[in-house]
């Protein structure tokens, strides 16, 4: 194949990996990765750096699994049996309306900012009446454009707040306080219960949870059926490597600036939505200039947008595609087309359920956010042991399967996400009790 037929390729597969940056680049770097830079200023660089190398694997199976078979990672979990879909059903429903909420608070949260909404609203915090507001927004666009439109909405903001985060970064690198930086936690960091919490809730959306492996192999044959072609292995781990490679950045970015403006100024972040969304901001206004705070409210709004747009797609999507399953097997080429019935009153469920959990997290954005990321950190081992047997299972052509590297970088992936599990039970419920 020419450069020019590899280019062409390349270009129809271009897209799922950057759905799942906009999916990944949210709570996780935006909320978490810029607490922890404002807490241990660059204390915890090597353990993001960590979270992300070990995760690596589980992740890539989704795109990697999709191209070579045809058909979503699901049924690679049907082929375990149907304890494996009972299973992910279980994980799923365990943390769908906990991550929702959690994505499309801290979205209306910020919507309050750029548009100077406070106080109450029909009877209601501002906050919890635009989380509803954007839930339906979201599931609007979704209507009108499906694939399509989501797809192109994602290119575009991340593509905004990756720019304007970099020249926030390379604004605060004088102001880093680079004695802090260390490979790995203090161990006073790690034996205490409050700090180790935090570590964990950290990890658990590091750069994402797992769960959106399964949503990048739908939105892989989602990408299929747009262009009618159907992607090589390479190209959809192509696709995926390049979104994967600007979550890190975008993480070690948000740390950086944390750390930069918050860190030793005794100043923390607070737990109301609308002042935490203030301080977000503020962390960009200080460094380029009091100019660029309606642009870089509106980019982090729109980043967060694109979280809660590819959040709420993808959890019906899944949830539908998880019913089809149950019912039998796909043929590969079908693409593991779902009923949109089924669809629509999956995400009319995620919607008044994510809507009850912020209600009970008014008060306390942070504590909204931990519950969620938690909640994650301990089913990662389950999903990342299917997606492992999914991957080297016979279905899978040979050629497309990972290497013996791969599989061993996967199996360390599995161990290590049962011992941060094991270890947040043990501080939290154990010693902590």
């Amino acid at each position: 194949m020419n450069a020019s037929s590899r280019w062409h390729t390349l270009r129809l597969a271009l897209g799922p990996g950057l759905l799942w940056a906009g999916a990944a680049v949210g709570v996780s770097h935006l909320v978490q990765s810029t607490r922890a830079g404002a807490t241990f200023g660059l204390g915890l660089l090597g353990l993001v750096i960590f979270a992300n190398l070990y995760k690596y694997p589980t992740f890539s199976f989704g795109p990697r699994y999709a191209a070579a078979t045809g058909t979503s990672l699901l049924e690679g979990y049907r082929r375990e049996g149907r304890w494996a879909l009972a299973l992910y059903a279980a994980v799923t429903v365990a943390t769908m309306f906990t991550v929702q909420a959690a994505v499309t608070f801290v979205t209306a949260a910020l919507c309050t900012t750029l548009l100077g909404i406070d106080g109450v609203v029909f009877g209601q915090p501002a906050v919890v009446v635009l989380s509803g507001v954007l839930m339906a927004l979201c599931a609007g666009l979704l209507v009108l454009g499906h694939y399509k439109w989501l797809d192109k909405i994602i290119k575009v903001v991340v593509v905004v707040l990756t720019v304007t985060t970099l020249l926030a970064t390379l604004a605060v690198m004088p102001k880093l306080p680079w004695d802090s930086l260390r490979l790995l936690p203090a161990g006073d960091w790690i034996t205490t219960t409050t700090t180790a919490v935090m570590l964990c809730a950290l990890v658990g959306w590091m750069p994402s949870a797992f769960d959106i492996s399964v949503w990048h192999s739908l939105w892989t044959l989602a990408r299929r059926r747009e262009t009618g072609q159907a992607p090589s292995v390479d190209a959809a781990l192509t696709d995926f490597n390049i979104g994967y490679l600007g979550t890190v950045l975008l993480a070690l970015c948000f740390m950086m600036m944390g750390a930069g403006t918050m860190f030793e100024s005794g100043e923390s972040f607070a737990a109301a939505p609308a002042a935490f969304a203030a301080q977000i901001v503020r962390l960009y206004t200080e460094n380029l200039g009091e100019w660029t705070g309606p642009i870089v409210t509106l980019a982090a709004f729109a980043v967060m947008f694109s979280t809660t747009l590819t959040v709420i797609d993808g959890l019906p999507r899944a949830l539908a595609t998880l019913l089809a399953r149950f019912r039998g097997a796909v043929t590969p080429g079908e693409a593991d087309a779902i009923s949109r019935n089924v669809y629509w009153a999956a995400l009319g469920v995620l919607f008044v359920g994510s809507m009850i959990v912020i209600e009970f997290f008014i008060h306390s954005l942070t504590t909204m956010v931990d519950v969620a990321t938690v909640l994650s950190l301990l089913t990662a081992p389950a999903l990342a042991w299917l997606n492992h047997r999914a991957i080297t299972s016979d279905v899978v052509p040979t050629a497309a399967r990972p290497g013996p590297a791969m599989r061993a970088w996967s199996w360390c992936g599995i161990l290590i996400s049962l011992l941060l599990a094991s270890y947040f039970v043990i501080m939290r419920w154990v010693i902590g009790a």
